[in-house]
Formats: C-alpha cells, structure tokens, sequence
C-alpha cells in the first residue's frame, strides 16, 4: 500500500526518535577497537540493554542529548501550530536548564575547567556544548541565543519534525535555519543542516528515490535556490564525497576516507569528545 505525505511525514518524525533510542547506548565511542568488540556481541546493536556509552548512561529507551532537542522543537512546534522562535527557546531552556534532568554538577556551563575531570560515565544525560553555550547566551539575555563556535550536526538530528511540518512549503528552508540558530548559530552548521533538510523534504514529497542525491545538488547548485549560504559550494563537494563512496562499508569509510571525522561518529548518531564539548 503507497504510503501519503502524510504518512511519510509522520514516519520521518517517529523514525527520527526511534533511531536515536536505539543509539543511545553506544553513543560516543570513540575507540574503533572497543566498538568493533560490542558490535561483535551482537549482530544487531540497535537497543542495546546495558549502556557502553564512555561519558554518560541513561536506561536503553531514553533519547540522547540531540534526540532531546527534536522532542522540545516537536513539542514547540504543535503548541505553537508552527515555528515560533521565543517559544522555542524558553521550552529549551526549560527543558535542559535549571532544576531540570540534564542540571548536574558536571553539566554546569558555568563549571571551573581548570579544576579535577568528573569521574566519567556520570549516571543521567549529557547537556553538551552548545546547549551550555545557548543557557549562558539565555541567562546574559542576548538576542542572538545560538552557539557561534559548535558545528555539530544538532541541526540534523533534530530536523525531523521541522521538515515533516513545512515540507512542500516555500519558507521550510527559512524555518529551518531559524530553528537551528536558536543553538547554534553557526553557518556551517546551518549550511549542512540545509542541505540535510532538502534531503529529507524530497523524501516525504516523493517517497523513495535513489536519485534524491541528484535534485538536492540541483538544488544547491541553482544561483536562484530559496535560501543561500556562502557554504553551499562546499557542501556540495562534501555531498559528491559521500555519492563517490555509497559501496563501502560504514567501519571502512570513516578511517579511510574521512579520518578527520573519527571524533564525529555522526549517523546513529552524533558527538564530540570531552576536550571540544564537555
């Protein structure tokens, strides 16, 4: 049975939380020999019982720090009937800040760093770099709320709900870009958060199709595209980077071809290790 827009719209939400959850526990290993040995355990690592994560441990089912920030834009998002920037930030704020489950001593923004590390894994979430960042742009009452400095791929992995609400509309790339800059307020982020954004709009538009990576390039590449950023051009090499190398396998793509993005473990799902992020 074909699928609706609808449909697909609603499965790129749900799919979006569930492939998080199912993450979450080995979220930001970074040594490749560690990894390959719980991968080893099981053929199917997704929803593992017993957290592996080396810097925090939350009960298998919860969302990561980034799967988090989809459910505040979710639950924005439906309040509101659509974006609505201020409302954004409070609930994020409210959401990760003071006296709430991510306020620990070791995700105090405001922490000393010269100080002794934590003893690591702490027990709960990780509030990571840019949402400390955005609670101390919240608490000096800045305009621009957004982390200037952190180019995670937040933006992507809270897309989903965005991109399922204004997808087939004119302004989704421009709701977009201002959902991603109240955290980030970074044109690379925002760059690759874009062309993410198109990705999953030709998605839930048409469903599948294996030729969504050519009308995205399209796309970036047209002098008259809705929503322009001075990173576009190197994103689209990124992008012809990726299409050149489909055929190989996930563990031997990231040493070989994208060493510089060993730290980034980004796909299921993102990070950043304790000495950028912490």
């Amino acid at each position: 049975m074909a699928m609706s827009l609808a449909d697909r719209a609603l499965g790129a939400i749900i799919g979006s939380a569930v492939a998080d959850a199912a993450a979450q526990p080995l979220h930001w290993v970074y040594d490749l020999d560690k990894l390959d040995g719980f991968l080893n355990e099981a053929p199917t690592p997704e929803f593992r019982p017993k957290s592996a994560n080396p810097f925090y441990h939350r009960d298998t089912g919860n969302q990561s720090c980034y799967g988090d920030q989809a459910f505040v834009l979710l639950e924005s998002l439906s309040e509101c009937g659509g974006l609505n920037v201020n409302d954004l930030r409070k609930r994020t704020y409210n959401f990760f800040g003071p006296r709430s489950e991510y306020d620990t001593p070791v995700n105090d923004p405001y922490r000393d760093r010269s100080g002794p590390r934590p003893q690591l894994p702490i027990e709960g979430p990780w509030r990571h770099g840019s949402i400390k960042s955005f609670m101390k742009n919240m608490d000096a009452g800045k305009e621009e709320t957004g982390c200037e400095t952190d180019f995670q791929p937040d933006g992507i992995a809270k897309l989903a709900p965005i991109v399922a609400l204004y997808a087939g509309k004119p302004d989704m790339l421009e709701k977009v870009e201002e959902a991603v800059r109240v955290t980030q307020n970074n044109d690379a982020c925002v760059a690759e958060t874009l062309a993410a954004a198109r990705i999953l709009e030709h998605f839930i538009l048409n469903g599948p199709d294996e030729k969504v990576l050519d009308s995205v390039l399209d796309q970036l590449t047209d002098p008259n595209r809705k929503q322009p950023q001075d990173l576009d051009k190197a994103v689209v090499g990124h992008i012809y980077q990726v299409r050149e190398n489909l055929s190989k396998a996930h563990q031997d793509l990231i040493p070989s071809v994208f060493p510089q993005q060993l730290w980034f473990a980004w796909f299921v799902p993102s990070g950043a290790a304790w000495g950028s992020d912490g």
